[in-house]
């Protein structure tokens, strides 16, 4: 397996317009995306991009994740962060598939099957027992045209 590009840090809260609060008034952050829901996996997510290298705002986002009402997945994770927290880092690779063969090799646990993220490209999420304690998402990185945006 080999690093791919940081895409995103997933930064779990309960409440994506106070983390945009903060995003922009304490962190300085220019430019938020407008939140959305994805009930499939039962959340809202809203991103936050960070400068480059060479300054643009196309360095790694940060995802934030507010739990849509009824989520059960994460709300363990708030049972030990009430104010959220750190979530999972997401790894660009050329080819999903070939990528969760590679992990499932190694004997890493792969939390389900490949599935359309919020950028609209497959991931797949490695338990984080298996990566040093970190939830560790994977996601095909997004072909020329097909990057989500908004």
């Amino acid at each position: 397996m080999k690093l791919g590009r940081l895409n995103h840090i997933g930064v779990a809260t309960p409440s994506i317009a106070d983390s945009i609060l903060h995003y922009r008034d304490v962190m300085g952050a220019t430019k938020i995306h407008a939140p959305f829901d994805l009930p499939d996996q039962g959340v809202k997510v809203c991103f936050v991009d960070t400068p480059g290298t060479d300054g643009a705002l196309n360095g790694t986002q940060i995802e934030l994740i507010e739990p849509l009402p009824g989520n059960a997945s994460i709300a363990s994770f708030f049972e030990k962060n009430p104010a959220g927290g750190q979530h999972h880092l997401c790894y660009e690779v050329p080819d999903i598939h070939a990528a969760k063969a590679e992990f499932e090799a190694m004997g890493k646990r792969v939390l389900g099957q490949p599935r359309i993220g919020a950028h609209g490209t497959l991931i797949f999420f490695v338990h984080p027992r298996d990566m040093q304690g970190v939830l560790t998402e994977i996601m095909e990185t997004p072909k020329e045209g097909t990057h989500w945006s908004n």
